[in-house]
């Protein structure tokens, strides 16, 4: 069985935990806190981050997030997550970077930090400043998620795919870290109650990051 080095509270983790429960690869997790930069887990990934993806002792490691879902999308042909032809896997993969990359830097990164490590790890304050700047991005996140399903059905395309899962496990991460206001976002909502109600996406509800409550909401499939 493969074992999902991760930790609750990392959206790359749980993209990758979303594409392989979709795929229908077993899988176990092994918790791993990546800023204590043990010596074991960087010699499985010297980058330091986490997920990574191992097979049995060893005998397969793989690293990075994209890169750990485009092997299982070679390897197992059950349920693709790109959608049928390469103008959509393209556009699929767009919307994908559009969240690992634009996504976290404008909003997941800051509130991990000022909300999760400031308080768990450095115990200092939060930034206030940044997380205003934080606030109003998710804004802007959220109207380019309503104007996308204003021309389709789910975000990369007419099917479900690795767009959604990669949006959902952010805006999960956010969400339970109280950042999101879904209160003028009825049509985003709706998406992702739709993934939040998923067999794949069920665990995350209950896991907890110790020391840290979601909002009362955050488990709720109508919210």
């Amino acid at each position: 069985m493969w074992r999902i080095y991760h930790y609750t509270l990392c959206p790359f983790s749980r993209k990758v935990r979303l594409a392989l429960a979709e795929k229908g690869v077993s899988f176990e997790l092994v918790e791993e806190f990546p800023w204590q930069g043990r010596d074991a887990f960087l010699e499985m990934n010297p980058a330091g981050q986490t997920p990574v993806a191992v097979w049995k002792d060893n005998e397969c490691v793989l690293c990075d997030s994209t890169a750990i879902i485009e092997y299982f999308e070679e390897t197992v042909r059950e349920n693709p997550l790109l959608g049928s032809g390469p103008l959509e896997r393209a556009e699929v993969r767009r919307v994908v970077a559009w969240f690992d990359q634009k996504f976290f830097a404008e909003v997941g990164v800051i509130l991990l930090q000022e909300r999760m490590y400031n308080r768990l790890v450095t115990r200092q304050p939060p930034n206030t400043h940044l997380l205003r700047q934080a606030h109003q991005a998710i804004e802007t996140h959220l109207d380019y998620i309503e104007y996308l399903l204003d021309h389709r059905r789910w975000l990369g395309g007419a099917t479900f795919s690795l767009a959604d899962m990669t949006a959902a496990a952010h805006l999960s991460v956010v969400d339970y870290l109280g950042g999101i206001d879904w209160k003028t976002h009825d049509q985003a909502k709706q998406w992702y109650s739709a993934i939040k109600s998923r067999p794949s996406f069920r665990p995350f509800l209950g896991e907890r990051m110790p020391g840290l409550v979601p909002p009362s909401y955050y488990e709720k499939l109508d919210f």
